[in-house]
């Protein structure tokens, strides 16, 4: 397995299906509003609570991004060791190292980054230029990194052996 192997049509539509999941839930017009990092543990059916702290970036805001730091959480998740005393497994340090290029190549791409190398991603400086927080330009920034985040996400987990489920949105 590996970065370089093409998805199959299926395992594309499941990317999409992510990156659909993880932008309902943070927009919150459909069902009620997560915030980032619980939005992208909803999107692959895992536990939630430890995810609240990674709200805009770590509470304070002076953390990195929520969402790709969800990211790595959730690859972590499906693809690390489950013994705690284990080494990092071979397909999660391959699969991290491809979603960071891939999603800072995204984030660069639409114009939420400067550059793919960007090296801060603090919350703080990726919203402020969106003015107030609360505020419709930073959230639609937001739930455009949730979807990102969610579609590489999947992308990386599925190249590097994980099984990736995507459930239903909640009914709230």
């Amino acid at each position: 397995m590996g970065g370089t192997r093409e998805l199959t049509p299926e395992e594309r539509e499941l990317c999409a299906r992510a990156r659909r999941h993880a932008f309902v839930l943070y927009e919150g017009k459909t069902v009620a509003h997560r915030s980032c990092g619980i939005a992208l543990a909803e999107t692959f059916g895992l536990p939630t609570r430890p995810y609240q702290a990674l709200r805009r970036g770590g509470i304070t805001g002076e953390g990195e991004c929520g969402a790709m730091k969800a990211g790595e959480l959730v690859l972590g998740e499906l693809l690390g060791d489950p013994d705690p005393r284990g080494a990092v497994t071979q397909a999660l340090r391959e699969a991290i190292a491809e979603y960071q290029a891939d999603i800072r190549g995204r984030l660069a791409a639409a114009g939420i980054l400067p550059a793919p190398d960007a090296p801060d991603i603090r919350c703080n400086t990726l919203t402020r230029p969106r003015g107030d927080f609360m505020g419709e330009a930073r959230k639609s920034m937001c739930t455009n990194i949730a979807a990102e985040v969610a579609e590489a996400t999947a992308a990386a987990s599925l190249r590097h052996g994980a099984r990736v489920a995507v459930p239903d949105l909640p009914e709230s």
